[in-house]
């Protein structure tokens, strides 16, 4: 193994494992190689002391959390895997900048021939740190401005505060996270936030004063997340020339609402995957808990990814829905769903698919949208290995549907006029991955299926987010 760097340190008396946090005094001494380097690398080892080097504000009981794992390896491959993976775990925490790991022969009275020390580095973030970024979302963009109070309490804890300025939407929000120690999947936060946004398909500007709890957890290969939110909403038109369907939807209203979200994903990449696939279902139920918005509503999200020869993707993805307003008030224009643009049904503008009234489109209570896609390289690989891995050659097939049912016909009904008038569109274009931020889409796309007031964009559209058809 050649030499070896060890550290001259005291053990620390503990019950269990010994855990403990070295000083500044620590030394470094060059042990040169003995026999028991051979013990080392040909045996089963323990690991008898784990101990960090840094800590400050951080309690010891959420790092024996996350250390535990160390101690079950059973040789010295092991110990280095199981160490990279804790340090991975200390890392996902956000409370450390920095985590470096140090493996030692074990030394002291108490020392095994076999046993091992686990020194981890650690640097800890400041108790107040600032940052500003860029963020792309469905064919929008926004500054963002943030301020962050990590490892509030020692235990991983987060406050942050987050002033977004966008295309479409401005807001300002605090939230408080906790993880459960042990368990990073598992964790609870609150929100409090004021969201004001305009969207000009319906002449419409809503402002959202809210406030929000989830907690999220695993079970098996699944994650969800349950959510309660209450929210006043006020609406409002947004020009001087929209329709009277919108001005009737403007005014106040308090919704209340338990909510729960489950996603499965095997994919590789979320912003242009070759591989696996994603399920997300989502329930939402408002009037329950108070408030005068009333509806039960359902929506899903499906993926399946397979590479092909010569490097190609073939992907196909379905999305669909339904609102079902409960008592005799209709569903609001806010709580609908929207179809068409270039993240959903190509070929058609923003937002401009289904019911509509003087040019401002008004949502649907059910849709559905379907696409197939198949991903290549571009001709003659140019920038092979290098930028050109980035840009991939697109070509689609995209269909769908939004409209509002009658509940008291029957679901062969609903199916029937879901299947009618169904728009649809083919085409190709290139894409390019931002990393795992978004990504850009420039399509030449040929609508087909149109429907009277449906808007178009027949030809070359241009798109950029991070959820596509």
């Amino acid at each position: 193994m050649g030499t070896v760097h060890a550290r001259s340190l005291e053990p620390l008396p503990s019950s269990g494992p010994d855990f403990g946090a070295l000083g500044e005094e620590a030394e470094f001494v060059e042990v040169e190689p003995e026999a028991k380097q051979e013990i080392l690398e040909n045996k089963d080892v323990v690991v008898q002391h784990v101990h960090f080097d840094g800590l400050g504000r951080t309690k010891d009981d959420i790092i024996i959390c996350e250390i535990e794992d160390v101690f079950k390896a059973k040789n010295l491959i092991e110990v280095m895997r199981k160490s990279h993976e804790t340090r991975e775990k200390l890392l996902r925490l956000g409370i450390f900048r920095q985590v470096d790991v140090l493996i030692d022969t074990c030394h002291g009275d108490d020392a095994l021939p076999n046993g091992l020390d686990v020194t981890f580095e650690v640097t800890e973030l400041r108790r107040l740190t600032g940052s500003y970024n860029t963020m792309v979302g469905n064919n929008e963009g926004s500054m963002v401005l943030g301020l962050k109070l990590p490892n509030l309490l020692g235990r991983a804890e987060k406050v942050t505060f987050q002033f977004s300025y966008g295309t479409k939407e401005t807001s300002y929000g605090l939230s408080f996270f906790k993880p459960q120690p042990g368990n990073f999947e598992r964790n609870f936060s609150v929100n409090l936030y004021k969201v004001t946004g305009q969207f000009p398909w319906s002449s419409l500007r809503e402002t959202d004063r809210g406030v929000s709890a989830e907690y999220s957890f695993p079970i098996w290969k699944t994650s969800h997340t349950v959510k309660w939110e209450g929210v006043w909403r006020e609406l409002g038109c947004l020009s001087r020339t929209a329709s009277f369907a919108v001005r009737k939807e403007s005014g106040h209203s308090l919704k209340s609402s338990l909510s729960h979200a489950m996603v499965i994903d095997s994919r590789n990449s979320s912003i242009l995957p070759r591989r696996g696939a994603l399920l997300k279902v989502n329930q939402e139920l408002a009037g329950y808990t108070g408030g005068d918005v009333s509806f039960i509503k359902e929506d899903f999200e499906l993926q399946l990814n397979k590479p092909l020869m010569l490097d190609s993707v073939f992907s196909t993805s379905l999305w669909g829905g339904m609102l079902v307003p409960i008592g005799d008030k209709p569903s609001s224009i806010a709580d609908r769903f929207y179809l068409g643009g270039p993240t959903s049904v190509r070929g058609f503008s923003m937002h401009s698919i289904g019911p509509q009234s003087e040019g401002d489109y008004l949502g649907g209570e059910a849709y559905w949208a379907g696409g197939l896609h198949l991903y290549t390289p571009l001709p003659f690989r140019p920038g092979q290995g290098g930028f050109g891995e980035l840009f991939r050659t697109h070509f689609f097939l995209n269909a769908g549907n939004l409209c509002n049912l009658n509940y008291g016909e029957g679901p062969k009904a609903h199916i029937r006029k879901l299947a009618e008038c169904i728009r649809w569109s083919y085409g190709a274009g290139i894409v390019l991955r931002l990393g795992n931020i978004a990504r850009l889409e420039l399509n030449y796309c040929i609508p087909m299926g149109v429907q009277r007031g449906d808007r178009i964009c027949d030809g070359v559209q241009f798109g950029a987010g991070i959820r596509f058809l």
